[in-house]
């Protein structure tokens, strides 16, 4: 038996202050809100038969930024920002593989309220995590622990339709077993009708 190491997604449930709920809220909108505008530019360019990447949508949210109307995308952290013009370009990736289908626009009530945080978005030390743009830890309950010396790669935070808070951690999780590879057969009968008479 051979140990491999394999990333793994750690999930808790968390209390924000309200400070720290506004934020996430404001963040979760403002997530939506660029993904649909990196979404709307990308379908225009696709009539015009122009392939618009990631990089070109990075600057189109530099740019978008600096207008009037756009301005308050700079009160949240450029992080989750970045993060979904990222997973935007995985949507079309998967798209022209033919493994997706087209892109669809974020809704304000059907679409999941999520924003990733990636490790320059948030700070993990001694067992507490915070955020970029909060003063002060989120309130997690720790219903498990995470593997020893285990730092995230990325957090999700997130809030489900009943209003709870969770936080999802990527880490690397060392001490998997991979079990050795076995010549033998496993053979399965399903020509029966009946599992008992």
């Amino acid at each position: 038996m051979t140990t491999a190491c394999v990333k793994r997604a750690y999930r808790y449930r968390f209390y924000p202050t309200d400070a720290q709920a506004a934020e996430l809220s404001r963040t979760f909108g403002c997530v939506r809100k660029v993904y649909n505008l990196a979404l709307a530019a990308r379908t225009e360019a696709w009539a015009r038969q122009e392939r618009v990447n990631f990089n070109a949508t990075s600057s189109m949210l530099t740019a978008w930024k600096r207008t009037e109307e756009l301005a308050y995308l700079n009160e949240v952290s450029s992080v989750p920002l970045q993060q979904t013009l990222r997973h935007l370009q995985t949507a079309f990736t998967n798209f022209f593989a033919k493994r997706a289908k087209y892109p669809r626009f974020k809704s304000r009530k059907t679409s999941r309220k999520s924003a990733e945080y990636t490790t320059s978005g948030f700070r993990f030390r001694d067992g507490k995590l915070t955020l970029a743009k909060m003063a002060e830890p989120l309130d997690i309950v720790w219903s498990r622990p995470l593997p020893s010396g285990a730092k995230p790669s990325t957090v999700t935070v997130s809030q489900d339709a009943a209003g709870r808070w969770f936080a999802s951690m990527l880490c690397e999780d060392p001490g998997v077993q991979q079990l050795a590879a076995t010549s033998a057969a496993v053979g399965i009968d399903v020509g029966l009708d009946h599992l008992l008479t």
